[in-house]
């Protein structure tokens, strides 16, 4: 009994040591029929200017509206403006009877023309002036028509500007003065200069996320331009120029060294690691700071990668050594 018991442990032993050692060269033969595989492309190092983005969305609002209602109930006479029209601080926009002179004038014109001009004379009507600079956006009333003291006859818009809706963790990296453009949904293709003008003290919460509502002000307002449109607004943070540019999907990262493949001065060898120090990103592009040189080829893989390989293949991945920005490059 003995005999078969020190017999049988062996042998188990070696069926162990046979098993892992097929398990060892399948996974070796399924690293290098993979590595076999993988294609790469070549791209050149160059020299480019870098942009880091925030992007929000917004409406577009007057900065100041205002409502012009007269002082007192009446008739309105003539209108004098448009919507769209500009109009200068203390220009006559249109002109009223109040409610007793409409009733003389109604009562002097059925008696003449004789009759009614007297009384026009004699009875002046009253300007409606704008207490603005601005544009008209809004014309309520039309001649002849009556209103109250209560209903706007005019509404006029200081300038237009557009309320962004600006994320806060994105708050920190938006300055007065900042650069930024805008395009509505509107005009896709027409892209508006603006500027930073103001930045909100109080958030406002909606559905869990925190935003900050920040006001920026077209450089030139085109003629196309309406209040509440729907804009998107791009925030440019950071701007590097004349900086070396390689594709982001070009990095690996693993044991916190970030590198990238270049060409093995042997073809039959796969490619050389060569380890580089990267600068600002806009997610597409990213600048290198040391490492690589302009003009110089480095090799990006065509393979798709398996799940580990994606994660150290991403430098800019939660654990994979920094935080990339948002953006766009150009």
């Amino acid at each position: 009994m003995s005999k078969k018991k020190s017999f049988v442990k062996p042998l188990i032993i070696i069926l162990i040591l046979a098993g892992a050692g097929f398990a060892g060269y399948g996974y070796y033969k399924k690293k290098k029929d993979t590595a076999a595989q993988i294609t790469y492309r070549e791209e050149i190092v160059q020299r480019g200017t870098l942009d880091r983005t925030v992007l929000a969305t917004g409406e577009v609002l007057p900065q100041n509206r205002l409502e012009i209602k007269p002082p007192i109930a009446g008739r309105v006479e003539k209108v004098l403006v448009n919507e769209g029209d500009k109009v200068k601080r203390g220009q006559i926009i249109g002109w009223m009877s109040s409610t007793e002179r409409a009733a003389l004038l109604d009562s002097a014109r059925a008696k003449g023309s004789e009759e009614l001009k007297r009384w026009e004379e004699m009875y002046k009507p009253t300007p409606i002036l704008a207490p603005i600079a601005g544009t008209v956006i809004l014309r309520n009333v039309e001649p002849g028509q009556t209103f109250t003291n209560t209903e706007a006859v005019v509404v006029l818009s200081d300038r237009l500007t557009v309320k962004a809706k600006v994320d806060e963790t994105d708050l920190a990296q938006i300055k007065i003065g900042q650069r930024a453009t805008i395009v509505l949904d509107a005009y896709a293709k027409e892209a508006i200069e603006g500027r930073v003008d103001k930045l909100a003290f109080e958030a406002v919460t909606t559905s869990n996320v925190t935003t900050y509502t920040t006001d920026v002000v077209p450089l030139k307002t085109p003629d196309f331009m309406r209040s509440g449109m729907t804009a998107n607004v791009t925030f440019f943070a950071e701007t590097r120029e004349n900086v070396l540019l390689i594709s982001t999907e070009a990095i690996r990262s693993e044991n916190n060294q970030t590198y990238v493949f270049v060409k093995n001065p042997d073809p039959k060898l796969p490619p050389l690691q060569k380890t580089i120090k990267l600068g600002l990103t806009d997610g597409k592009r990213t600048e290198v700071m040391e490492g690589l040189t302009e003009g110089e080829t480095i090799l990006i893989a065509d393979a798709p990668l398996n799940d580990a390989d994606k994660k150290a293949a991403n430098p800019f991945m939660p654990m994979g050594g920094r935080r990339g920005g948002s953006g766009r490059g150009r």
